[in-house]
């Protein structure tokens, strides 16, 4: 269909929501508001293969309408300046955008999510693909009393039914309609105020609790800072954060509702390793950039990912210090060259793009821009840009005017170079680096070509990240006084030596106790390869351990049990069928990927492994798909 922006605007929205979650259906109805903007003989709504939609025109008195399977086209003699009200029912039986989990397991975390991004919400609600037209959306839901909906905006009643609840939500500003979500699942909230008084509701699990403040730490000092940081006030009534089952990125930042991926709900233990930190900034900075501001189109995108992932980096800068800042930028310049020397470099204005371009090139732009005009300079012009453009669409050139009328520069050497040029600067990138004392100290460091001096390394003052660059590149030379370290560095220690020397062997067992999930899980497996005599030992020690939500540490201590010969002998059907039964539908892709690994690796993935892999190829996340597909080939 022709672009209708120019022709009419959508301005409100309101949606009554209902599910038949048994045969994974939506249904509802929705009216819509809309000016027209030029006359035109008909107007259209995005509906991807809905089972049923019927239109009310509640103010055109002659109209007539079809569908053609992508869209509802309302035919009626439009005239300008003209405002109207039209109202759609549907019911659908959506393919994407819209996933029931768990609902054909009695002991299934059973829930129902939305994912929009891109031109997916048409999937299961009439709604305008085109993110260029912002749309004012408060939504109706019905659902059964036991569960919590939650949804964008903010909950302004709950109509308490005998078997069900009617969920209100109001949206006071408009919004793209990619960005529309809902969540439905069991869980429990805790609440806390942002210093500027918004209301930052986080969900969990009930059986989630102990995990609720690692999995949610710093959110409230990010929220503040970021406020802060771009000078705009938070522009939505509250923010809310879900964790879901077998979503299909880290994270989503829907209009004040961000949905993330259970596997960042984390101990205490696993935030070390692997936290939400970084994720929860990120989402939290697209309310700004990406939600207040949305991109016209793909050439521009970096908008948003590149924007989100700078000021992330800022927050985090602020919780972790300026070593980790520089550290995370130059892993994201290391990731750039090797693209770069791939051959995959591309323009940041390339809407062909890849994530590394938008997320990290953008993120190194916006960190080298601040460095040319200066800092006051730059908020200056992030501020006008936003308040100038916000609940509007915006292009690169929206921002870059805003930053040379700020600083009174010229920048259109700096957007060829950095913005248009393919390659990137890394040169450049290493030399704003080279600042960083912390920087200059890492890249001093090589023990490639060993030295007497090399030995002394890891029991000086250098930093972890230097420690276990010197790991890495001298396992072969690690001695007794070198465990002696951090954490970090004794991860490194684990990864760099799975075969470990007798004489080293005492030290290398006190990794089991670390407070690293990725640490025991090397070092079990270490020490089990190393020591035949000792397995059971080791078995016994770890036999309690789960590790992270995909449970890493288990999935192998139950491989390890199985393929060792006098570990618990009678206990080997109790242990195979716990393996196994990871392989099904009830658990999280990321638990199930390590199960078919596992089975795969020992050589038992049965009549039941294959179906549940077979299973597998159906998963709505794609990346789960094409690893059971690819697993499937090597079985045959």
């Amino acid at each position: 269909m022709s672009q209708q922006t120019d022709y009419m605007d959508f301005k409100r929205a309101n949606a009554n929501i209902s599910f038949d979650q048994n045969i994974e259906q939506v249904s509802g109805y929705i009216e819509y508001t809309f000016d027209i903007l030029k006359d035109i003989d008909s107007i259209y709504i995005d509906a991807k293969n809905f089972l049923h939609q019927e239109v009310i025109a509640l103010d055109v008195p002659v109209f007539d309408y079809e569908y053609d399977g992508k869209h509802i086209i309302i035919k009626s003699d439009f005239k300008k300046n003209a405002s109207h009200r039209i109202q759609i029912s549907w019911f659908a039986k959506p393919k994407k955008a819209l996933y029931f989990i768990d609902w054909k397991h009695d002991d299934g975390n059973k829930q129902i999510w939305t994912q929009g991004q891109g031109k997916y919400t048409s999937n299961w609600l009439p709604s305008i693909d085109d993110m260029n037209d912002k749309i004012e959306f408060d939504l109706t839901i019905t659902f059964d009393k036991d569960y919590e909906v939650i949804a964008n905006g903010k909950l302004t009643n709950k109509q308490i039914n005998e078997s069900t609840i009617i969920w209100h939500y109001d949206m006071q500003h408009p919004m793209s309609s990619y960005l529309v979500a809902l969540a439905i699942g069991k869980y429990h909230k805790k609440v806390v105020y942002s210093k500027s008084g918004i209301p930052i509701e986080m969900y969990y699990y009930p059986t989630d609790s102990l995990k609720f403040e690692p999995t949610y730490r710093y959110t409230k000092q990010m929220f503040d800072f970021l406020e802060e940081e771009i000078g705009v006030p938070y522009p939505w009534q509250n923010y809310k954060q879900v964790p879901v089952k077998d979503f299909l990125y880290a994270g989503m930042e829907n209009t004040s509702t961000t949905i993330f991926s259970d596997a960042f709900v984390v101990d205490s233990i696993a935030f070390i390793d692997k936290n939400y930190v970084n994720v929860n900034a990120h989402e939290l900075a697209h309310q700004w950039f990406g939600n207040l501001v949305t991109e016209t189109s793909g050439t521009h995108h970096w908008l948003q990912e590149g924007f989100a992932t700078y000021y992330a980096l800022l927050a985090e800068r602020n919780i972790f210090g300026d070593n980790y800042y520089y550290w995370r930028l130059y892993e994201y310049a290391q990731e750039l060259l090797e693209q770069h020397n791939a051959r995959q470099s591309t323009s940041l204005l390339d809407p062909k793009s890849s994530s590394t371009t938008f997320y990290k090139k953008g993120a190194w732009v916006l960190h080298m821009l601040r460095e040319k005009v200066g800092d006051s300079v730059f908020r200056t012009a992030v501020i006008n840009y936003l308040n100038k453009n916000q609940f509007k669409n915006v292009e690169t050139d929206d921002f870059i005017n805003e930053v040379e009328q700020a600083s009174g520069q010229d920048l259109d050497a700096f957007v060829e170079a950095w913005l248009q040029a393919k390659k990137f600067n890394y040169d450049a990138a290493l030399k704003s680096l080279e600042k960083s004392v912390f920087i200059q100290e890492y890249l001093m460091v090589d023990c490639t070509g060993y030295t007497s001096k090399c030995s002394g390394y890891l029991l000086s003052g250098i930093s972890d990240e230097a420690k276990a660059k010197v790991v890495s590149q001298i396992p072969n030379r690690l001695q007794k006084k070198d465990f002696n370290n951090a954490v970090k560095v004794r991860q490194a220690i684990a990864k760099n030596l799975p075969k470990v020397p007798e004489t080293l062997k005492k030290e290398y067992e006190t990794l089991l106790d670390d407070a690293s999930y990725l640490t025991i899980e090397a070092a079990l497996f270490g020490l089990w390869n190393s020591f035949p005599k000792d397995q059971n030992t080791y078995l016994k020690k770890t036999k309690n351990i789960q590790g992270f939500n995909d449970k890493n540490i288990r999935t192998l201590w139950l491989t390890l049990a199985l393929i060792t010969d006098d570990f618990e002998p009678e206990n080997d059907a109790l242990f195979f069928n716990e393996l196994l039964d990871y392989t099904s539908s009830k658990y999280g892709f990321e638990i199930r990927m390590n199960a078919f690994s596992y089975l795969m690796w020992i050589s038992s993935c049965g009549e039941t492994c294959q179906e549940n892999l077979k299973q597998a190829t159906k998963h709505h996340n794609w990346q789960f798909s094409k690893f059971a597909k690819e697993m499937l080939k090597q079985l045959k």
